[in-house]
């Protein structure tokens, strides 16, 4: 059994205060503020700066949370093998997906998931930000790009590709560019960390420099851009593959694409034994992913 103290650490960390660990436990924050003082008082070390808004841990804090949060992992994990849990399809399932590709192709896919699976608590959380999955607070995170994280273990579901594309009104003002150093007197569409594009095509994989017309942090806003003929844009298939296919927008210099490096990964923390709500959830996303989705 683990530390009672030290999974009400864990939670008070995961938490970011003692008052919302408290409430999430139905306790009161004078109760919880007295067993994280006990166990402080165990220790010989204080384990955390008390603010009004938010906990920040002592450096000993800090080293308690990294040495914790693997044992806790490791235990759950034995505990499965050991009472044949794991084989169920249960429990906590804490996800975050980029906000695009998390509307358009997660969001669609969690009826199916958990009308097969209804004893999973899904939480879902939509966000450009990548979250850390080191700290225990979330299970699974969707990501796109070229590497996963350090330390971090992933599950390729398919490559992320990508191509140059405008709407036809945006081209018929402008002109289609016919080699790749055309795109100098055109207005390009990025978001700001998007640039400079890496290309691949018949040259190799090129790098072509540029500012975006528009200033934006937001993918959905680059993409809306370009169907409103705004400019050229480097989109992912599983993105535009509709409007593509619809002729709202046009492959633009089709003999170049995106680096194919970009892949669509499942990640989560490395862990003895996935536990088998990850893994169908990956396996149910890969599924749909493979069909239809403009991903391969």
């Amino acid at each position: 059994m683990f530390d009672p103290d030290y999974d009400l650490f864990l939670a008070i960390v995961e938490a970011g205060s003692i008052s919302a660990a408290a409430r999430a436990q139905g306790a009161s924050t004078g109760a919880l503020s007295k067993r994280l003082a006990r166990l402080e008082e165990r220790l010989s070390a204080r384990l955390v700066h008390r603010t009004t808004r938010r906990l920040a841990l002592t450096p000993a804090g800090q080293d308690l949370h990294d040495a914790l949060l693997p044992l806790r992992s490791s235990l759950k994990a034995a505990e499965e093998r050991v009472n044949g849990r794991h084989a169920y399809v249960r429990g906590p399932l804490r996800l975050t997906a980029p906000t695009s590709f998390g509307r358009m192709h997660v969001v669609p896919n969690v009826p199916t998931f958990l009308a097969a699976h209804p004893d999973v608590r899904l939480q879902l959380d939509l966000s450009d930000e990548f979250a850390d999955l080191l700290d225990g607070s979330c299970d699974l995170a969707i990501r796109i790009g070229a590497r996963i994280g350090t330390g971090l273990v992933g599950h390729r579901l398919g490559t992320s590709h990508r191509v140059l594309c405008a709407a036809p009104a945006y081209l018929a003002a402008f002109g289609t560019p016919e080699t790749l150093d055309d795109l100098r007197h055109h207005r390009l569409l990025a978001t700001t960390s998007q640039l400079p594009w890496q290309l691949d095509g018949p040259e190799g994989t090129m790098t072509h420099h540029g500012q975006s017309h528009v200033r934006t942090n937001s993918s959905e806003v680059v993409r809306e851009l370009a169907l409103g003929a705004c400019g050229i844009a480097l989109r992912s298939l599983w993105d535009v593959h509709e409007a593509l296919a619809s002729g709202a927008l046009q492959r633009v210099l089709p003999q170049y694409q995106g680096s194919q490096d970009v892949g669509i990964y499942a990640v989560h923390a490395p862990t003895p034994a996935l536990p088998a709500r990850i893994e169908a959830f990956i396996a149910h996303l890969g599924t749909h992913l493979q069909t239809g989705s403009g991903v391969g």
